[in-house]
């Protein structure tokens, strides 16, 4: 049942099938150089897309934009405290600021940043500062490759802390600056971390005299999650759970696009410890200097009031319970037509195994970067690939990710999602799905998926005919 009804709505319009293909023509390729207005349903991410509600609005209204001193900022505030139990931010415009924030504060030239599995801005502003972002998951997480559950274990997110310390053995714990873990692990399937692992990645960072990082940005849909699998949270409440997943933590990064429910706006978060007292005046300097004063960081009081309030409604019950249970939803709608999803479903999105849905594809041709044009093609959806494309230096999964923004569709929708599969399935059966090749992509690999410009692979039938 859901928990929301609608009192403002916008207008989606399905483009014909040729003018889909043209688009897709015109973009490269690339999901990410179509037009919004070509999109019908949009699942590219679900980072600063969902739905606020009226409460959020209203409060939007007493934005104090002063620059100094804002009364928005010390509400905000008041919400962190409150929520994930950090007393002292610094907001930024969204989580990647955030991240260039913290990280530019913490790492330098030759540091190595283990993380259970870095994302790619992560990534990117881990190598931007000189270090080697290291991904330390659990041996097969996702389970088995022909489509399976995921591994047995309740928490496939985990942290391999065995990893974390063979790290400092071989590169001295005094070149690991942080060891970070990511809630949910959004590069591997979005499965969830549990408590007792963000206990003992807490207990390693502090052995390696290490700052431990929590990237919180998904930290209520990563709470509830916990009580779905940990029967000895059953009884807690979300807003419970997150409060002690994140008292581990010395500091956190946080893009409010996810579970801050609002479309920008992020902070970091540092505890309020005196041995922290010097990560802060770093961060705060930095916060100055790339994202605006401390007491607005790059975004307007309305947005930062909208925040406040987020927060808050990301850990009450009926909203987190509506959000995770549309997610599963959709990955009960796709693997009864027999599309190979990872299971369980995470919190914010549904991750097809991209390699076996087109096997004749090989990686090299990018299976997953395949798979998301096709779903434009045949019925105007947006996914994300989160493989070989996304991640050309890692040993990833080939992966499409269908992010739900929150509190934005009905059933509806993912009726549509699930039918165009069905409509990508006969394609593929009938061998009409290609390959793609990189044209041209940028200078940085790790943001790559962003701009490059593909095309697809000429076949031996096509150059014939």
């Amino acid at each position: 049942m859901r928990a929301y009804k609608s009192k403002v709505v916008s207008p989606i319009r399905l483009p014909d099938r040729e003018e889909r293909v043209a688009a897709l023509e015109r973009a490269g390729y690339n999901v990410f150089e179509l037009d919004s207005a070509d999109v019908y349903v949009d699942l590219l991410t679900d980072s600063g897309t969902g739905t606020m509600s009226e409460s959020q609005w209203a409060a939007m209204m007493r934005g104090d934009e002063a620059y100094a001193g804002s009364e928005s900022f010390d509400r905000l505030q008041d919400a962190v405290s409150e929520v994930m139990g950090f007393e002292r931010i610094v907001p930024a415009h969204q989580g990647r600021g955030a991240e260039n924030v913290l990280y530019g504060a913490l790492v330098s030239e030759g540091d190595y940043v283990p993380n259970n599995t870095h994302f790619d801005t992560t990534r990117a502003h881990v190598a931007n500062n000189g270090a080697e972002p290291v991904d330390c998951p659990l041996d097969g997480a996702l389970g088995d490759e022909s489509g399976g559950d995921a591994d047995e274990r309740r928490f496939p997110g985990d942290l391999d802390v065995a990893k974390v310390r063979a790290l400092a053995d071989e590169v001295g714990s005094e070149r690991i600056p942080a060891v970070v873990v990511t809630l949910t692990n959004n590069s591997l399937a979005g499965q969830p971390v549990g408590v007792e692992n963000v206990r003992e990645a807490a207990a390693v960072a502090d052995d390696l005299d290490a700052t431990f990082v929590v990237d919180a940005c998904r930290f209520a849909e990563n709470a509830y999650l916990v009580r779905e699998r940990d029967p000895e949270y059953a009884d807690c409440s979300v807003a419970e759970i997150a409060r002690e997943q994140l008292s581990h933590a010395d500091a956190v990064v946080m893009s409010g696009k996810k579970d801050g429910l609002v479309n920008v706006g992020g902070f970091v978060g540092i505890r309020d410890d005196p041995a922290l007292d010097d990560l802060y005046e770093r961060a705060r300097e930095r916060g100055i200097l790339f994202e605006g004063f401390t007491t607005y960081g790059g975004m307007a009081g309305r947005d930062v009031e909208a925040m406040a309030v987020g927060l808050r409604e990301a850990v009450e019950e009926r909203y987190v319970a509506d959000r995770v249970g549309q997610v599963q939803r959709l990955g009960d709608l796709l693997a009864d037509r027999d599309v190979p999803v990872v299971r369980p479903t995470g919190g914010h999105a549904v991750y097809v195994r991209a390699d076996e849905f087109l096997p004749d594809i090989p990686r090299e041709q990018f299976p997953g970067q395949a798979l998301a044009c096709e779903l434009y093609r045949e019925g105007g959806v947006r996914a994300v690939e989160l493989g070989s494309f996304a991640f050309p230096d890692a040993d990833r999964p080939e992966l499409v990710r269908l992010a739900l923004p929150r509190r934005t569709y009905g059933a509806d929708h993912l009726d549509h999602v699930a039918e165009t599969f069905d409509a990508v399935a006969e394609r593929r059966d009938a061998g009409e799905i290609s390959g793609l090749e990189i044209v041209d992509e940028p200078g940085m690999p790790e943001l790559r998926h962003f701009s490059a410009h593909l095309r697809p692979v000429e076949t031996e039938e096509a150059e014939a005919a």
